[in-house]
């Protein structure tokens, strides 16, 4: 594991001298910075080969004798014809292989790049990649309590990405900012990601036009010439479960995919409602959309980065409402893991995902639940890592550093066991012998400072000492926290002429068409 520690304003002080400079530099904020999670741990699976054979044979089946639909797409359609798709009407047909045939060009890792370079990521292999929760219409803090979201929401949530030492990835949609039109939001947002933060982003998706303000925004931050040979937006685009695919998604995917920026490929399954109870049935229509939506990318740009997503939870049979951290849903992530290795594409499930309304036991208890089997199941792209509430409807001040802080834990669990001299610890034990202890002896004294992961949040004094503080519960404690972040913050560089161009570019934009909220 990689970190660098940013000293902030550590390039004003440099100049000065004397005891007041050193006492400015102790003092002073400091931003770290972990490098993507690359693990040293195998992963769980949870198929043997006859099942994984099994489902395989089956997701043909559905390709070749169900089909899938195309929806209001009829370039998508002879599209398919050309390939030698069976297209009758919308419903399009595969014959057995085809769909795996095209997936074989789509690359089995690719870099996205961050404007910082030192923030660049790898998506694939046995890396994982973490980024924040992503949509949300409302958002919730201690004191506001839930309400929709604003675009100084957003900018908040964007700054608490960039503050945040284990999140590698600032995102997309980090929450819905209401208080802007809907046909111009997207310009805001993507220029909170490009200035208040310098770590890799997510482009638009919601309508073609702004995905190509999102590859046009691009190339201003980075240059065309590099956007055209490079990956610098890693994009979602959900299958409309089941079987099928729909023309905004599909616009995303062709505009993405043309740009050679990255698309996560992912079906958007509800257990019960939008795919089968069960689990095996779950996994062949999982399958059978994402060898649909890869092939076709690879369609439109033979090499174009994809990732195989699976965003899966189940339902409670009795009120119908999404549940979240369950066994089934964690056999889902874990096969469909397997099925991804198997394809030789990049990863993308799992998160912080929980039903609770608060930041409370049971978000705890669901969200620690996926997280790890996110880490298990090999996931190399982990959307909604943190701040995710209410089944996806809430993006959670607080939640949001409280899971920030636990993702330290994938980030330690990941690294593996040091079997290296110094961890065999053989000095500490000839040292210490029978009866002794091992605090003060040499090896201790060498390792104390990063033997243990240590939380920047949760509470560890006495209970006298907790008393006196406050009592403080958790929430209070990330209250503070998100107050503490938000108050040391720091816009990283930028070059002035390409913030002025990406101001420009949006003002122009915006001004070009009257505001609509539909």
């Amino acid at each position: 594991m990689e970190e660098t520690v940013v000293q902030a304003g550590a390039g004003r002080r440099a100049r000065g001298g004397g005891g007041a400079a050193r006492r400015a530099e102790r003092t002073a904020p400091k931003i770290e910075f972990a490098r993507f999670i690359e693990r040293n741990i195998p992963n769980m699976e949870i198929l043997n080969e006859e099942a994984l054979q099994i489902i395989e044979y089956n997701a043909e089946t559905v390709l070749e004798e169900i089909g899938v639909n195309f929806v209001d797409n009829p370039a998508a359609l002879e599209r398919w014809r050309a390939v030698g798709a069976d297209v009758q009407g919308e419903r399009v047909r595969l014959p057995r292989g085809l769909a795996r045939s095209l997936c074989k060009t789509a690359p089995s890792s690719f870099v996205q790049h961050a404007r910082n370079p030192e923030r660049n990521v790898t998506i694939g292999g046995k890396n994982l990649v973490l980024a924040p929760v992503y949509g949300p219409p409302f958002v919730r803090d201690r004191q506001g309590g839930r309400r929709y979201a604003t675009i100084a929401d957003f900018r908040n949530f964007v700054k608490l990405g960039q503050m945040s030492k284990w999140v590698h990835h600032s995102g997309g949609t980090v929450c819905e900012p209401t208080d802007v039109a809907v046909n111009k939001r997207h310009l805001d947002m993507l220029h909170a990601h490009m200035t208040l933060s310098d770590k890799p982003y997510m482009g638009s998706v919601t309508e073609r036009s702004r995905c190509v303000d999102s590859v046009e925004m691009s190339k201003i931050l980075f240059g065309s010439d590099f956007v055209d040979q490079n990956t610098v937006m890693t994009s979602l685009v959900n299958i409309n479960s089941p079987l099928t695919f729909d023309p905004i998604m599909m616009d995303a995917l062709e505009v993405y995919a043309a740009a050679n920026q990255a698309c996560i490929i992912s079906p958007f399954i509800v257990g019960g409602a939008m795919a089968p109870v069960t689990v095996a049935g779950t996994l062949t229509q999982v399958l059978a959309e994402v060898l649909v939506g890869v092939a076709y990318s690879q369609m439109i740009r033979p090499g174009a980065p994809v990732i195989f997503g699976a965003f899966v939870t189940s339902i409670d049979m009795n009120s119908g409402a999404p549940t979240f951290g369950t066994p089934e849903a964690a056999q889902i992530t874990l096969g469909a893991g397997q099925l991804a290795r198997r394809l030789g594409l990049p990863y993308r499930s799992a998160g912080s995902f929980c039903g609770s309304k608060l930041p409370d036991a049971q978000a705890a208890y669901e969200t620690a639940n996926s997280l790890n089997i996110g880490l298990l199941s090999g996931v190399n792209f982990m959307l909604h890592a943190c701040g995710w509430l209410e089944g996806g409807l809430v993006s959670s001040y607080e939640k949001y550093v409280m899971d920030a802080d636990q993702l330290g834990i994938l980030h330690r669990l990941a690294a593996g066991v040091d079997m290296s001299e110094n961890g065999q610890g053989m000095d500490a034990l000839r040292e210490v012998g029978p009866g002794g202890h091992y605090l003060g002896c040499g090896h201790t004294q060498a390792n104390f400072k990063t033997a243990f992961w240590k939380t920047d949040l949760l509470d560890y004094k006495p209970f006298e000492t907790w008393e006196e503080e406050g009592a403080r519960d958790t929430m209070a404690l990330a209250e503070k926290r998100v107050e503490k972040m938000l108050g040391e913050y720091q816009s990283p560089d930028i070059d002035p002429g390409t913030a002025e161009a990406l101001a420009e570019y949006v003002a122009r934009k915006k001004a070009a068409e009257p505001d609509a909220f539909m």
